[in-house]
C-alpha cells in the first residue's frame, strides 16, 4: 500500500473516531421526530373543541401543522427526562398569523399561536405540579414572564417570541429547562415528566395556524 494512501486512511479513521466520541459525549434525545413523518408517543388532549394537527411537507421538510378555530386541544408526550444529562430543549416553529387584541395575562386572552411546555408532575400531591409554557405571544413583549391566568404560579408563562417576530418565518429555540425551572420556581428540579405543544384559540374564539419542527433534548 502506498504510504501516503495509508496515512490518509489512518487520518480518516481517527477523525471518525473523534466524531463518534463527540456524539457520545453530547447525547441527543428525540421527542418529536416530525421530519421523519412520525408522531410516535404523542397523545391528544382536548380542552374545548379540537385544534387540527397533521404532518405535512413544507419547503421539502415534514413538519407538524396546527390549525385552531375557536378550539383548544394539544398534543403531549409523557416521558421522564433527566435534566442532569440533557437539560437543553431544542425546537423550531413558525406562525402564519397573530391573535390580535388579547390580554394574554387574562383568562379571556389565554390563547397562543404556538406554545411548547414542560411539566413536572406532583403525583398524588397534584398541587405540586409545575409547568413552564414557552409561548409565541401575539401582544406580550418578548422575554416577559407571568403566571398562567388559570393555573396561577403553578404554570409560568415565558414569551419567547412576540409581535416583533416575522410571520411565516422559522425560528429556532434552545432553552436550558433546568435553569429555567430554578429561576421561575426557585427549585433545582432534575427531571420533567411531560412535553406538550398546543395552538389554542378557545378563549378568544379566534383562528390561527402554526408549524412545529422537530423537538429534542441535548446536553449542550
Amino acid at each position: 500500500m502506498n504510504s501516503r494512501v495509508g496515512m490518509k486512511r489512518l487520518c480518516i479513521a481517527f477523525l471518525m473516531t473523534l466524531a463518534v466520541q463527540h456524539l457520545a459525549a453530547e447525547p441527543r434525545l428525540p421527542i418529536g421526530e416530525f421530519s421523519s413523518n412520525r408522531l410516535d408517543g404523542w397523545e391528544h388532549k382536548r380542552f374545548k373543541d379540537e385544534t387540527r394537527y397533521q404532518l405535512q411537507t413544507l419547503d421539502g421538510v415534514v413538519v407538524l401543522k396546527a390549525d385552531s378555530h375557536a378550539a383548544g386541544s394539544g398534543l403531549f408526550r409523557e416521558q421522564r427526562i433527566d435534566l442532569e444529562q440533557t437539560p437543553i430543549l431544542n425546537w423550531s416553529w413558525r406562525i402564519a398569523n397573530r391573535l390580535s387584541g388579547l390580554n394574554e395575562q387574562s383568562k379571556a386572552g389565554d390563547d397562543y399561536a404556538a406554545r411548547i411546555y414542560v411539566v413536572v408532575k406532583g403525583g398524588l400531591a397534584f398541587w405540586q405540579t409545575k409547568a413552564i409554557n414557552y409561548v409565541w405571544a401575539s401582544n406580550t413583549a418578548k422575554d416577559t414572564v407571568w403566571p398562567n391566568a388559570f393555573a396561577g404560579d403553578h404554570a409560568m408563562m415565558l414569551s419567547l417570541r412576540g409581535s416583533e417576530a416575522a410571520l411565516n418565518a422559522w425560528y429556532s429555540e434552545r432553552r436550558n429547562v433546568r435553569a429555567d425551572l430554578q429561576k421561575l420556581f426557585g427549585e433545582d428540579l432534575r427531571t420533567i415528566d411531560t412535553v406538550a405543544l398546543m395552538t389554542d384559540t378557545d378563549n378568544s374564539g379566534g383562528q390561527v395556524s402554526a408549524f412545529y419542527g422537530d423537538i429534542w433534548f441535548s446536553k449542550d
